[in-house]
């Protein structure tokens, strides 16, 4: 049985939450603040989180960011819920790591085939990815050039992982956003081409002439096939 943890202050969508999950089988541990969230969860081991963002005591977007930086929770996957439903807000949710993002008011079943998009078992584990000096360990989610750690945002990481993982592949810019974004999103693919040229000035030794990251014109963009391993 699976065991989802939902963090939401209102008491009456809490309930209902949790009586929704419960019907579908899952385990649910709830907390009504995001004081000792980080803590709670890391006793709790859930397999799947979900977050409000507007806590009253603590900011969810930061609850994120601290649950990323420990390795027991770095790969659970972390669902926001929450009433900001702007574009920019839905950039920001995805880029401190979370994996979805939901916005008040929905549909609980909609809610309930997210979970479960999200709680595929996967077939087989990723491997770490390693080309040009960039090292990617999608399980610890670290990235490193030359041995020094790369300061990457979630969704910086997801699109060289998707970019590492089929080296010589050429991505269309709507299937870098199917894959990085997912379908239900609200960025258009001008966002695939700004996150590209922050990859490139982060990894590239010149990102003016980039070598691992390279522009198809008319096409997309393909991570360079000949320098790319995995290990």
């Amino acid at each position: 049985m699976k065991k989802v943890a939902v963090i939401e202050d209102d008491s009456d969508l809490l309930t209902l939450l949790k009586y929704n999950l419960e019907r579908e089988a899952f385990r649910v541990v709830t907390a009504s603040k995001g004081d000792g969230a980080v803590e709670w969860c890391l006793r709790e081991r859930p397999d799947l989180i979900l977050l409000d963002i507007m806590l009253p005591d603590f900011d969810g977007l930061q609850i994120c960011k601290l649950l990323r930086q420990h390795r027991q929770l770095a790969g659970t996957p972390i669902v926001f819920l929450t009433a900001k439903a702007s574009e920019a807000d839905r950039v920001v949710g995805l880029e401190v790591g979370a994996n979805d993002y939901i916005v008040k008011p929905f549909f609980m079943g909609e809610v309930l085939a997210r979970i479960r998009v999200q709680l595929r078992p996967r077939t087989e584990l990723p491997l770490a990815l390693k080309a040009g000096g960039i090292e990617l360990d999608p399980i610890a989610c670290k990235a490193r050039r030359n041995g020094g750690e790369l300061d990457l945002t979630a969704t910086e990481f997801r699109l060289l992982e998707v970019l590492m993982g089929r080296p010589g592949v050429v991505f269309a810019r709507g299937q870098l956003l199917d894959a990085v974004w997912g379908y239900d999103r609200a960025v258009n693919e001008r966002a695939v081409d700004v996150y590209i040229l922050r990859l490139r000035q982060k990894i590239e030794d010149d990102p003016a002439e980039p070598r691992l990251i390279r522009s198809v014109r008319g096409f997309g963009y393909s991570f360079q096939a000949e320098a790319a391993v995995t290990a």
